[in-house]
């Protein structure tokens, strides 16, 4: 099992029953086990059109799942819960990222790890230096 790190975050409809219905979605996944999660921020939108303020939260995991499965995973749970593509940066009811996979480093056209922006993003750094 390798320890990871997703980042979570919500700016449409109820925004933290969207975030506890994802944590329930991972829970629920064979090869997913949830260590810890740190509390939830409010935050501005970045980029994008103008929109409502996101929560956001920190999640991690202990994973059997190779991170392209992962990645996989997070985007059918995503798509459950009524995330739909849109303009970049847009408004979403949810959104699951991988930040950090183990200590490995990845550079694919559709998987980046560690996050290509988590370093330049507090809504990323505040929640994330709670759990590590």
């Amino acid at each position: 099992m390798v320890v990871c790190y997703l980042g979570v975050g919500s700016n449409l409809g109820n925004r933290r029953k969207n975030i506890q219905k994802a944590l329930d979605y991972l829970a629920k996944i064979k090869g997913i086990k949830i260590e810890k999660s740190s509390r939830i921020y409010e935050t501005k939108a970045l980029g994008g059109p103008a929109q409502r303020k996101f929560l956001n939260a920190a999640i991690k995991i202990r994973t059997s799942l190779r991170p392209q499965l992962l990645l996989v995973t997070l985007k059918k749970i995503e798509k459950d819960l009524g995330r739909k593509p849109t303009v970049r940066f847009g408004p979403r009811p949810i959104d699951l990222d991988i930040l950090l996979y183990g200590n490995k480093i990845i550079k694919r056209k559709n998987l980046a790890i560690p996050h290509p922006r988590m370093f330049r993003r507090e809504f990323v750094l505040r929640p994330l230096r709670e759990i590590i």
